[in-house]
C-alpha cells in the first residue's frame, strides 16, 4: 500500500542557499557543462547527470512521489526538461542544480496528484462494481441463493451504518442506476457536488464493507 505524501503546492522559486554545498560542482565545470549543453554535447548531459541524478532523485523527487517506477520516470523526463530547456537557463550565482531541482518538484507534485486520482477512481469503481453486482444481478441458482442474499444483506447492513446521505447517493446511483443530474437534484445539489458526495461515500462504504 503507497504511502500518501502531503503536497505543498509548485515550487516557483528556489529557496535560498545557506551554505555551500559540497556535492555541487564547482562554477567553473558547471559554466563548461551549461556551454556543452547549449551544443547539445552528449558528454556534457552524461556529466550532469553523474553530478545530480542520484541527488535529485533522493532529495527532491521520491519523497514527492514514493512509487519508485514512477519517480525514476519523473527522474528522466526532469532531465529531458533540462535539455530542452538549457537555453532559458540564467545561473544568477547559483548552481543549475537548484533549476532542475525546481523542475523535478512540480514535474513530481503534477505525477503524484494524477497518480492519486487514478487510484481513487480506481477504488470508486471497484466499490461501484461490488454493489452494483450484488444488488442487481439476476436470481441466483438455487445452489447460490443463501450465497447471495448474504452478501446482499451484508451490502445493506453496510450502508445502513453510513451517513444517511452517502447512503442514499449510492443507492440513487448505483442500486437504482439514476443519471447522476437526477440523484444531483434528488439531494438538491450541482451536479459536481453530487461527484464528491459519491465518492466520500464509496470511500466511507470501504471502511464498513466486509473484505
Amino acid at each position: 500500500m503507497t504511502r500518501s505524501v502531503p503536497l505543498k503546492g509548485r515550487v516557483t522559486k528556489e529557496a535560498p542557499l545557506s551554505a555551500p554545498d559540497a556535492s555541487l560542482a564547482s562554477p567553473d565545470e558547471e559554466r563548461v557543462l551549461v556551454t556543452g549543453l547549449k551544443r547539445g554535447d552528449r558528454a556534457a548531459a552524461a556529466r550532469l547527470y553523474e553530478l545530480y541524478g542520484d541527488k535529485l532523485f533522493r532529495q527532491a523527487i521520491l519523497p514527492r512521489l514514493p512509487v519508485r517506477e514512477l519517480a525514476e520516470d519523473v527522474l528522466k523526463d526532469t532531465f529531458r526538461l533540462t535539455l530542452e530547456r538549457i537555453g532559458q537557463y540564467q545561473p544568477q550565482g547559483r548552481s543549475i542544480f537548484f533549476w532542475m531541482r525546481r523542475i523535478a518538484i512540480n514535474r513530481a507534485i503534477d505525477v503524484y496528484r494524477a497518480y492519486s486520482k487514478a487510484r481513487r477512481q480506481q477504488d470508486d469503481d471497484r466499490i461501484a462494481d461490488t454493489i452494483d453486482r450484488t444488488m442487481s444481478q439476476p436470481p441466483p441458482a438455487p445452489d447460490r441463493s443463501v450465497e447471495v442474499s448474504d452478501t446482499k444483506r451484508e451490502v445493506e447492513l453496510s450502508l445502513s451504518r453510513l451517513n444517511e446521505r452517502y447512503a442514499q447517493a449510492l443507492r440513487l446511483r448505483l442500486i437504482e442506476e439514476r443519471p447522476r443530474q437526477e440523484c444531483a437534484e434528488v439531494l438538491g445539489v450541482t451536479v459536481g457536488n453530487f461527484d464528491v458526495i459519491l465518492h466520500r461515500a464509496a470511500k466511507a462504504f470501504r471502511k464498513h464493507y466486509p473484505p
